[in-house]
């Protein structure tokens, strides 16, 4: 039998008070079973039983005498849900589903490929962009003067000409551009950084004091004036959710791309970071202030109400990236966000 949680899990092991504090929740039409489909995550599935998808390592059933690859759980595997005197547990079956494949189809070997704790590829491109940065720090970078032909806007396959290029820092690099600075709406507005925002890949095809570089991938126009920093390499992404072990309390100060409500696999920005104790694979709940007019027409406040959770995947000194797994209603800039 294969074990669900990957060795990355096995570190984040609740203490007996915590279980005791909160009990672990089921949906109340959790299914007895699941299985498993391409496309699925652990934290999807884990989604479809658990009010707090999250705390699934806790209830996960650890065979490890027979535990041959502790990493993965594959597509046609069935995940059964067991409810004992001695609590709920989710574990892997013994059997396989039957699944049909069309003869149109390429048949491969079912399980090559294992699903994912979250879905990586949602936040894969955020992993070395944006940036946040002080508000001058881009000035002495790598300056993007003009095109081949003369363009104006720059896209993916030009050649554009960069100066003050370094030699020794490889031929691979990023394209950014200084946006919008980072407020912090519980602090009087107080600046905690300057977002880049991330335009494109370019890669060096001659060094010199005014160098040539190819434009590989742009998701943004690249104009004159823009700045170069060092492609950084590749991250795992199959981070290990879990919740901080201490109260925490902010709120959501932007949203990438600028739309104004926000929903599930958004990414958005939060006005807390290292220096508050976030860490990467952080959840936290994502809460709604509201209020009601009473019939004397005073105003009450009404208890905050939980709408969505967020993961948490790249912290920066005072501020961090994390992306919204679930949204009960459409979540908005300045929501709080909590300890869950």
């Amino acid at each position: 039998m294969r074990v669900i949680i990957s060795a990355i899990l096995l570190i984040f092991v609740f203490s007996n008070e915590a279980i005791k504090a909160a009990e672990i929740e089921l949906h109340h039409n959790a299914p007895d079973h699941y299985i498993v489909v391409q496309g699925d995550t652990l934290w999807s599935i884990a989604s479809r039983f658990l009010k707090d998808p999250w705390r699934w390592p806790e209830i996960w059933n650890q065979n490890r005498e027979s535990m041959k690859n502790p990493h993965t759980v594959y597509p046609g595997d069935i995940i059964v849900l067991e409810k004992t005197a001695k609590g709920n547990q989710l574990k892997l079956s013994d059997e396989k589903a039957i699944i049909k494949l069309s003869p149109k189809m390429r048949i491969e070997k079912l399980g090559a490929g294992g699903i994912p704790t979250i879905p990586a590829n949602k936040i894969k491109p955020f992993l070395s962009q944006p940036l946040v940065i002080e508000k001058h720090a881009l000035d002495k970078a790598p300056l993007v003067l003009d095109s081949s032909d003369n363009r104006v806007i720059l896209s993916t396959g030009e050649t554009i000409y960069v100066r003050d290029l370094p030699h020794d820092k490889g031929s691979l690099w990023q394209v950014f551009r200084t946006s919008k600075a980072l407020m912090d709406p519980d602090d009087n507005n107080r600046i905690l950084g300057y977002e880049a925002i991330y335009l494109g890949d370019v890669e060096v095809k001659n060094f010199a004091t005014i160098s040539s570089v190819t434009v590989t991938h742009s998701v943004q126009e690249i104009l004159n004036g823009d700045r170069l920093i060092p492609s950084p390499p590749d991250r795992d992404v199959d981070y290990g959710p879990h919740a901080p072990n201490f109260a925490i309390k902010g709120r959501i100060i932007s949203v990438y791309g600028g739309v104004a409500e926000i929903g599930e696999n958004a990414i958005i920005t939060l006005n807390k970071g290292i220096h508050d104790g976030l860490k990467e694979g952080h959840v936290l709940a994502v809460y709604r202030k509201s209020e009601v007019k009473s019939p004397t027409g005073e105003t009450v406040m009404l208890p905050d109400e939980r709408i969505g959770l967020v993961l948490v995947f790249r912290v920066f000194d005072k501020v961090s990236y994390a992306l919204v797994t679930q949204s009960s209603q459409a979540i908005k800039v300045l929501d709080a966000v909590k300890t869950p």
